[in-house]
């Protein structure tokens, strides 16, 4: 079978690999068909694991496929059903995995495409319990934006940020995978949705999915902006994942009590704080990492219903190199999707 693996840092290769075994009792086997990209790709590729990993590893975090084949004991799937699949491999018998909060797993072993073997392969096997089905109506495509990129979103602003119809929302970076996310799930709620873009097409691109207000940082300071748009009063929620760059700044958007909820710091890890201004002003900072089966679920009821993802490019596998270029120049609306 195809396999995509990283042999170093930077350094991408196109293998052909032995297919993988039946699967064992309790383990599906999955054809994978669509591989969406995200910055955990990117980081992978440059090296920044954060652990230790062996080469060469099958990259990709993020996927949906077929089942293939199904062990003995697994009644929920058979094959051809169309799944998409859990990138950590959780333990499933820890109390955050018994309570579904399984992003919280006490005894996680890593996750795919980062730390082990990734999704940019043709087959694969896994525990069936990481395997969550993908309505009917729903492409592979759009479901491959579902276990990291709208459940994320689902987390972090229903979960954690408790998002409510008729709030407003600020929405960083609403150019990228989880930013258009964020504006199109807000909307559907019926919440007023501004948006932060980095140029005037993008700004455009936003209202056409659902912002009502976009703001392009490189030519106004997004703090000003929002408090003119909200009559000073603030937004009641920030959609946070920039880091370092817009931190303080989105502190200064919030209305007194309000929300910020953060899962990124692509712009820096590190940031000061003012303790004076977070007490006073009653500011929740919440911080929110992954998502749980629930979650994707949940997103993939919601593509099912309409909200899909914002597609920029799709490319095939041997082109995944490009596509993480494409990423990191920021040049994207929405999300790249390797296919198989």
């Amino acid at each position: 079978m195809r396999a995509l693996t990283l042999v170093a840092d930077r350094t991408l290769e196109l293998a052909e690999l032995v297919a993988p075994p039946p699967p064992g009792a309790d383990e599906v086997q999955v054809r994978v068909k669509a591989v969406a990209l995200n910055h955990l790709d990117l980081w992978g590729y440059r090296g920044m694991a954060f652990a230790k990993r062996k080469y060469p590893l099958a990259v990709g975090v993020e996927a949906a496929g077929e089942i293939a084949a199904a062990g003995a004991n697994v009644s929920a799937f058979a094959p051809g059903d169309r799944v998409v699949m859990y990138g950590a491999l959780t333990c499933g018998h820890c109390k955050a995995c018994r309570e579904g909060r399984d992003n919280l797993c006490e005894n996680v072993a890593g996750v795919m495409g980062f730390h082990v073997d990734g999704f940019a392969r043709e087959l694969l096997n896994l525990p069936a319990r990481l395997a969550i089905a993908v309505p009917a109506g729903v492409s592979f495509r759009d479901a491959a934006c579902a276990p990291i990129g709208f459940s994320t979103v689902e987390h972090m602003l229903f979960d954690n940020a408790k998002l409510e119809p008729g709030e407003t929302v600020l929405v960083h970076a609403g150019g990228s995978g989880i930013g258009t996310a964020a504006i199109k799930l807000a909307k559907a709620i019926g919440c007023t949705v501004i948006t932060t873009v980095g140029d005037d097409e993008k700004a455009e691109k936003a209202k056409a999915i659902g912002a009502d207000e976009a703001i392009n940082y490189r030519t106004d300071r997004f703090e000003g902006a929002v408090r003119k748009l909200t009559k000073k009063k603030g937004v009641d929620v920030v959609f946070e994942h920039v880091g370092a760059e817009t931190f303080n700044g989105s502190l200064l958007c919030l209305k007194r009590g309000g929300r910020l909820v953060t899962c990124g710091a692509t712009s820096g890890p590190t940031t000061s704080l003012n303790l004076m201004q977070l007490f006073q002003q009653q500011y929740r900072i919440i911080g929110s990492f992954g998502a749980t089966m629930r979650n994707i679920a949940d997103a993939l009821a919601k593509m099912a219903d309409g909200i899909t993802p914002v597609i920029d490019t799709e490319v095939p596998l041997a082109d995944f190199a490009q596509g993480l270029d494409k990423l990191a120049s920021r040049q994207v609306f929405g999300k790249v999707v390797v296919t198989l």
